[in-house]
């Protein structure tokens, strides 16, 4: 029992240390490189890191498998509300009743193609990128293409730490430590 519980421990440890070391590199990758090509300002270049973190924390599960999964779902919601959020903002400016409209458009959206998992995240997304549209008004229709650009980066930290820690975790198995929790 007590080695049972040591197991868990060092498998909490060593997830949360993965988890805050891709935020971390999600972070920089958004702020740093993904600024340098682009950036309206500096609080922009904060916004960019602090989605890129999000998008990591969202996909980087306990395996592999369950990773990738999010990883597809976080990436379907994102282009929902991309290309709704996009279309509305070349057209017309942000307003509050836009916001409610698109986040209900983008909750419905994914209900209607089969995935209703992914309408909460969608709407959220949606009103991520509204809402910081309403913050740069003239440069506005750029915002789902920023927020893309961010959630992609999240993504991709994500499902590379799950890849190195599913790979760790067989490293350690094949050295005959305690059993990660393994994929899925």
């Amino acid at each position: 029992m007590e080695q049972s519980r040591r197991a868990r421990t060092q498998i909490a440890v060593a997830e949360s240390t993965l988890l805050a070391l891709a935020c971390w590199l999600s972070y920089w990758l958004a702020t740093t490189v993904r600024t340098q090509a682009y950036s309206a300002s500096r609080a922009d270049g904060i916004l960019s890191g602090l989605w890129a973190v999000i998008a990591t924390i969202f996909v980087l599960r306990s395996s592999y498998h369950a990773s990738v999964k999010a990883a597809l779902s976080r990436m379907a919601a994102t282009l929902v509300s991309f290309v709704a959020c996009l279309a509305y903002l070349l057209v017309l400016p942000f307003h509050q009743w836009g916001l409610a409209l698109l986040i209900g458009v983008t909750a419905l959206i994914p209900a209607l193609i089969g995935r209703p998992g992914d309408s909460m995240t969608a709407a959220i997304t949606t009103a991520v990128v509204m809402v910081s549209a309403s913050l740069n008004p003239h440069d506005a229709w750029q915002q789902p293409v920023l927020r893309f650009g961010d959630t992609v980066i999240g993504v991709a930290v994500g499902v590379a730490a799950a890849w190195l820690g599913l790979l760790a975790g067989r490293t350690r198995l094949h050295r005959g430590g305690d059993s990660p929790s393994g994929p899925d």
